[in-house]
């Protein structure tokens, strides 16, 4: 069963103006009916609108100065975010530990740099937030700040600049019970999610993501950071237990015609797809069609091509020297996707980056989660053209055997 208000408020949000409650999509009931759903989803949209600014170190103050531009060009986001609760979704993918590479730190390659989160959170409190949350669902038993400490994070800098709260949703966490996210529009393999109440209890849900491409889902932007929302404790392996850190290898289910014999929260079949990357593409456009990203920003100061992490047998750094943001997952994965250098974000399955997968793009434009047509996005800031820089084609999907053993989670002291 879908969410009507949940439609309606992600399709009219910036329509109504940007002062309307973000807190919306989050209902779980309404008196919206089919009509009017339909009624909304033809009406044109204004939030495929992305900006790409230049920014080419981690200064807390360059990439403050990167975002307050993009900021602008986009319209300004004290009407968005003044007086409100913003949740920041950032990326900490891993293998158990979080490593240099390629010379580099962890924040500089694969995954959220502090730095950007510093950055973002300092500007959202300048702009009349009253809280930062930072988020995300990482495999470890250890509270956020030590795994953020892990990775490298200045947790005290960060702190510092205001009303700052971290949870770690890999469970329940602070919360008593996991909120219900209702897939809105069409579900592809989930009609909802049970998530930390982080995503529930929010008013604006910000995606922080990296440059990347994906051994699975060929990209891992905006849309593709939003997954890891998930908490391990109901969709990793070991589930379901308050306990677990294990990675969603249930979800990936590789070779399996099945989610490894427990059925996750929310989904809609029993027999998935028996191939993960027609799997993850769905329930990554799922997931963006249950909790609504007000705005999307991809980190392409440095980062990685070849995969996701580390592990991926072709990794290699990148640095184009950019951040991109948007009113949008979609657009603004479109235009990363773009921006990585393949023509088409809405290329079907066999086409680069999407070579051994289905397009998240796609699905997700599909049931008008947002605009992925290049033609159709008001891009601003430097063009696609100028920011361009070139990703490798070809990437290879790994085993189950190997992203089980590279994704079992871990326990930080």
């Amino acid at each position: 069963m879908n969410d009507g208000l949940n439609d309606y408020t992600r399709r009219g949000f910036f329509r109504l103006g940007l002062g309307l409650a973000a807190g919306g999509p989050l209902a779980l009931s309404s008196g919206c009916t089919s009509a009017s759903l339909n009624s909304a989803a033809v009406q044109i949209r204004n939030d495929a609108k992305v900006a790409i600014v230049p920014c080419t170190s981690y200064s807390v103050s360059e990439v403050q100065d990167a975002l307050s531009q993009a900021f602008k060009l986009l319209g300004g986001i004290e009407p968005l975010v003044s007086g409100k609760t913003v949740t920041v979704k950032v990326n900490l993918t891993c293998s158990g530990t979080y490593e240099d590479q390629f010379g580099l730190l962890p924040g500089e390659s694969y995954i959220t740099d502090g730095s950007t989160a510093t950055a973002l959170a300092s500007l959202l409190f300048s702009n009349g937030a009253t809280m930062v949350r930072i988020v995300d669902s990482a495999p470890f038993l250890a509270p956020l700040d030590q795994v953020l400490t892990s990775a490298g994070w200045d947790v005290p800098a960060l702190l510092a600049v205001g009303n700052v709260e971290l949870e770690n949703t890999r469970n329940l966490g602070s919360g008593t019970a996991y909120s219900i996210m209702k897939v809105a529009g069409t579900s592809y393999l989930f009609d909802y999610f049970e998530l930390n109440h982080c995503y529930h209890d929010t008013d604006v849900f910000i995606s922080l993501a990296k440059l990347k491409q994906h051994l699975t889902a060929g990209v891992t932007l905006s849309m593709k950071n939003v997954y890891g929302s998930t908490p391990n404790s109901l969709y990793g392996l070991g589930a379901p237990s308050e306990n677990a850190v294990g990675g969603r290898t249930p979800l990936h289910g590789i070779g399996q015609a099945n989610w490894d014999g427990v059925n996750p929260p929310g989904a809609n079949t029993s027999t998935p797809p028996v191939d993960a990357g027609t799997r993850i593409p769905r329930i990554v456009a799922d997931i963006n069609a249950a909790r609504t990203v007000h705005i999307g920003i991809i980190d392409g100061i440095t980062a990685m091509s070849g995969g996701e992490g580390p592990w991926a047998p072709n990794a290699a750094p990148t640095s184009p020297g950019i951040l991109i943001a948007g009113l949008n997952p979609v657009s603004t994965d479109a235009v990363g996707i773009a921006v990585m250098g393949y023509k088409n974000p809405l290329a079907a399955r066999g086409t680069p980056p999407f070579a051994s997968c289905d397009n998240q793009v796609l699905l997700a434009s599909q049931n008008n989660v947002g605009i992925g047509d290049l033609s159709e996005i008001t891009v601003l800031g430097m063009s696609i053209e100028s920011a361009l820089y070139p990703y490798p084609e070809v990437l290879l999907r790994p085993t189950r055997v190997g992203w089980c053993s590279r994704h079992g989670g871990g326990v930080l002291a």
